[in-house]
């Protein structure tokens, strides 16, 4: 621990940070009943932003020369539904997969954005009105860095999954396929195809959740370090440096962080898209 009258050491400023507030405190056992509360009030906030500005967007569209606004997200409807036409080639399922995929590149691009907030300026906020709500002065403000939200999204991408295997092949004709495929329809291939399409729809489920967990919490360590540069100054020659070391990697890593933001959003959207095409076809 830091003695006392000082600040916390780097490696106590980054176990912090890295604490997430909860409903009740964290065992060593598994425990459903423990909520990161910080992820669940982003997660809901962002995607009620994002919900509202589609909205807003589709609202005011215009016949006429779209606006700066409308064109941005009149591209992003295009992009979206090639996307749609060229792996879900059922027109009816489309009119669903369609938005649901568009509503998933939005909402996760929002929750990915907060980590080019700074650092500290939420906790900070939160460090004041925190203590006297009566709560832990735990405060992490992306909520793709936690890997309870990355798994609850894939999940729900497995359910939906499962709903069209239903929905498109019939409740017999899946379960037919889960024994049938991919070595063939003989009795005693029955186990061994089954043994691996179960093994298919937990390796696609956890790599599609912690593929973004994981590009999204290095993202946050790096600029967790890039703030301990920042935390450094002082007027001797090293602080100086530091500090300058700290603006211009901040910029730089930043700038880079766009691109890895909305690339994991794409990806993610994209292996939606993927998952419910193969969800259609048959073996």
């Amino acid at each position: 621990m830091a003695a006392s009258g000082q600040g916390p050491t780097a490696g106590e400023y980054i176990v912090h940070h890295l604490q997430h507030l909860q409903n009740t405190k964290q065992t060593s056992v598994v425990d459903f009943s423990v909520f990161n509360l910080d992820s669940i009030f982003y997660s809901v906030l962002l995607g009620v932003l994002g919900c509202f500005l589609l909205w807003r967007a589709a609202s005011r569209a215009t016949a006429g020369v779209p606006g700066r606004f409308q064109a941005a997200v009149e591209i992003l409807v295009e992009m979206v539904e090639s996307q749609a036409k060229g792996i879900v080639h059922n027109a009816t399922s489309r009119k669903l997969v369609a938005p649901l995929a568009l509503t998933v590149f939005v909402w996760i691009f929002l929750m990915n954005a907060m980590d080019l907030l700074p650092v500290d300026l939420l906790p900070t906020i939160w460090h004041v009105a925190g203590p006297a709500l009566g709560m832990k002065d735990y405060m992490r403000v992306v909520p793709t860095a936690d890997l309870s939200v990355t798994m609850g999204l894939s999940l729900s991408v497995l359910l939906i999954c499962v709903f069209y295997n239903i929905k498109i092949k019939g409740l017999g004709g899946w379960v037919h396929e889960l024994f049938s495929a991919p070595f063939g329809d003989k009795f005693y291939l029955y186990p061994f195809n089954f043994a691996m399409q179960i093994i298919e729809f937990v390796a696609k489920t956890v790599s599609h959740g912690m593929r973004l967990f994981g590009n999204m919490y290095a993202g946050e360590l790096i600029f967790m370090l890039i703030a301990l540069m920042g935390g450094a100054w002082s007027l001797s020659a090293t602080g100086i440096l530091l500090t300058l070391g700290h603006i211009i990697a901040g910029s730089a890593w930043a700038i880079f962080h766009i691109l890895i933001i909305t690339l994991q959003a794409f990806l993610f959207m994209m292996l939606t898209l993927v998952y419910v095409g193969q969800a259609h076809d048959s073996h």
